[in-house]
């Protein structure tokens, strides 16, 4: 038996060592897609980076998003012109930097009226608007608006109560896979030399002489030293602002929350909107094939969402509760023949988007998702506010600051470099075509990987959850070459299992903890810990359908 340390662990091993013995330029805390975009645009300035983060790559807010790359479209509404540009551009650069997991898709709002009679003004304002998406930049895709009859409504949303629907507008945005598009940013940081490390929080920070942060503190007891450090810590920003003084900034967390049901229960065959009549909102019907844009006749689910409320507990314990799930069943019950219950609610999720507070919004739903960056004189640079599809723009302006801190002249690189995985690998002898699609949407030209270990092994071509298309070589891929580290990194991150279906994730949780125990080094003891930790994390989350959880 080969009794060589898992290249996983060496990996980090080596990180670990860098961290504590190099000086770096900047270091960025935080590991969600923020952050990770600031990482990348500075290695690839000619800067020397480490980024850290106390938990998993995107397991905050970056993994928990609508999955959507998108202008907007409400946005509209609250006259954000400007915001809905910048959204559009920046995701026509992320179709073009990453088409293994960012597509395009098309969005179904369909009109509905009282006897099947849908007003002048309410049509062409819709109309208008979906115009003025398109000349904002919506025209990018190469797609422009159009309307569709009752009869091609109901054949995209099949659950429709055709007796409601008046009839419809098709428009065009894109999909991604939030997590791995995380991913995909930290390994293409790593590949121009910067230093990652998951698990791996900052504890404090230390300053110089003149009052300067010079290096921060690891809850591994290390330290790290760097002329200048990034704030990229989501709805936790304030916290470690908080390490230097007083933050001179607040943020305002919103929550957001998704629920899964099986694509039959309402068979919509491309994305949705449908108003929620309650608070003059709309919620997002999307469906999930597993792998993004996956080739198959029909999703195996649909995910709805999402919420916008007002969050104050815990920014640990974010739950979808009985309350999110009820406001979302009740919005989709207002629009389909067969009315959702509690019961056909799969799986569920909950994240907190980092609005900054203002003294004029009433509502977290109609604060800005516009971004800005602050320097305190602590010397600490905080990124806040902002959404998932500008998170490009967003490093840049970071990154900008950055230089300036440092005094040093370094243009931005990122607007059209290719990220990790984009382009097309070969399909493996003995690997199938329909498993080559599935793979190649995941990981690209990395999928070659993924497949050598099934052409080793051909058991690691067998489903990893029953009625999911994910493979349990990607489970072993995911700890030997994506520095995952528990089973919820597996099952929720580097595939999306417990995402789509919470029951049949959790019966394989014992199968998928033998698998890469060996990878990570567990002991039985360290494997019974883990299943432990998951099925806390599975019961948390099955609170939201039990009649009479706390809301």
């Amino acid at each position: 038996m080969d009794s060589s340390p898992p290249s996983c662990l060496v990996t980090r091993a080596g990180a670990l060592e860098r961290l504590a013995t190099e000086d770096f330029d900047v270091l960025v805390v935080g590991g969600g897609i923020t952050g990770a975009g600031v990482a990348l645009d500075a290695a690839t300035r000619g800067l020397r980076v480490a980024i850290v983060d106390r938990g998993d790559w995107a397991s905050g807010t970056s993994s928990k998003s609508s999955k959507l790359v998108h202008g907007g479209l409400r946005y509209l509404q609250q006259k954000e012109y400007r915001l809905v540009y910048e959204n559009l551009r920046e995701r026509q650069r992320l179709l073009r930097n990453a088409p293994h997991l960012v597509r395009v898709m098309p969005f179904l709002i369909p009109l509905f009226a009282k006897q099947g009679i849908v007003t002048r003004t309410v049509a062409k304002g819709y109309s208008t608007a979906l115009t003025i998406y398109d000349i904002t930049g919506g025209w990018r895709i190469g797609k422009f608006h159009k309307r569709v009859s009752v009869e091609e409504t109901v054949a995209h949303m099949g659950g429709l109560s055709s007796r409601k629907v008046a009839a419809g507008f098709i428009y065009f945005d894109a999909q991604a896979d939030d997590a791995r598009l995380t991913l995909a940013i930290i390994r293409t940081a790593m590949e121009h030399g910067a230093v990652a490390v998951n698990y791996c929080g900052v504890r404090s920070f230390e300053s110089n002489a003149s009052g300067r942060i010079c290096a921060a503190q690891l809850d591994n007891g290390s330290a790290v030293r760097a002329r200048c450090v990034v704030n990229a810590a989501g709805v936790w920003a304030a916290q470690l602002a908080g390490l230097t003084g007083t933050p001179s900034f607040e943020i305002r967390p919103a929550k957001g929350c998704h629920i899964t049901v099986p694509f039959a229960k309402v068979r919509a065959d491309i994305a949705a909107v449908l108003p929620v009549r309650s608070d003059r909102r709309s919620i997002f019907v999307v469906p999930a094939y597993d792998t993004v844009g996956a080739p198959t006749d029909k999703p195996s689910h649909l995910y709805v969402g999402t919420t916008d409320t007002e969050y104050d507990g815990p920014l640990d314990d974010v739950r979808c509760t009985t309350a999110d799930v009820k406001y979302l069943l009740d919005a989709m019950n207002e629009w389909i023949e067969e009315p959702l219950l509690p019961a056909d609610v799969v799986a569920t999720w909950a994240g907190l988007r980092p609005l900054l507070s203002d003294a004029t919004s009433v509502r977290t739903a109609d604060l800005s998702r516009r971004h800005r960056v602050v320097c305190d004189p602590s010397g600490l640079i905080s990124i806040l506010g902002g959404k998932l599809t500008t998170y490009r723009a967003m490093a840049q302006d970071t990154v900008d600051e950055v230089v300036r801190t440092l005094g040093i002249r370094a243009r931005c690189r990122t607007r059209s470099l290719r990220l990790y995985g984009a382009g097309e690998g070969s399909c493996v002898v003995g690997v199938s075509e329909t498993m080559h699609v599935h793979l190649q949407s995941r990981y690209g030209s990395e999928a070659t990987a993924v497949e050598e270990l099934i052409r080793a092994d051909p058991t690691l071509g067998e489903a990893l959850v029953v009625g999911l298309a994910y493979v349990r070589a990607e489970a072993l891929y995911a700890v030997r070459s994506e520095q995952a580290r528990t089973l919820d990194d597996v099952l929720a991150r580097r595939t999306r299992c417990l995402l789509l279906d919470l029951d049949a994730t959790a019966n394989v949780a014992h199968e998928v903890a033998a698998l890469i125990a060996p990878e990570l080094g567990w002991s039985e003891e360290d494997t019974a810990r883990e299943l432990v930790a998951f099925d806390t994390i599975i019961e948390r989350e099955r609170t939201a359908t039990i009649p009479g959880e706390s809301t």
